[in-house]
């Protein structure tokens, strides 16, 4: 892991119950964006995935808020990824004595959050 500079803060979840590749549809709507606007944009998808990539930023923006005293409003996601985590592996019987392997796939989430100075208007 990279080490992280002052201005930016970490939050992972491990082991969440989808695959990566759905996942990364979600991640890949809020990169770049406000925490604020990304939350908004989380909270209307109709995607599976974007309650736990919710979480992992609400987490991210509490552990800045308490840990390292910044303020919300200027938070920018500088870095969202999931990776592949443990796959479960089993059988279902199928006709003819045979039987078909499934696959069960799980991923991690990290969301890396920056604090940029707001534009005054």
């Amino acid at each position: 892991m990279a080490n992280l500079a002052d201005n930016e803060v970490r939050a992972i979840a491990r082991g969440i119950g989808m695959s990566p590749q759905k996942v990364r549809l979600v991640a890949d709507m809020v990169r770049g964006k406000k925490v604020k606007e990304a939350l908004d944009i989380l909270r209307f998808t109709p995607k599976a995935a974007a309650e736990p990539v919710s979480k992992v930023i609400a987490s991210a923006v509490a552990n800045a808020v308490e840990n390292k005293q910044f303020t919300e409003a200027d938070l920018v996601i500088s870095q969202i990824y999931v990776d592949g985590a443990a796959s479960r592996q089993w059988r279902r019987f199928a006709a003819r004595g045979r039987f078909r392997p499934l696959e069960r796939k799980s991923s991690h989430i990290t969301v890396v959050l920056q604090e940029r100075e707001s534009e005054e208007e």
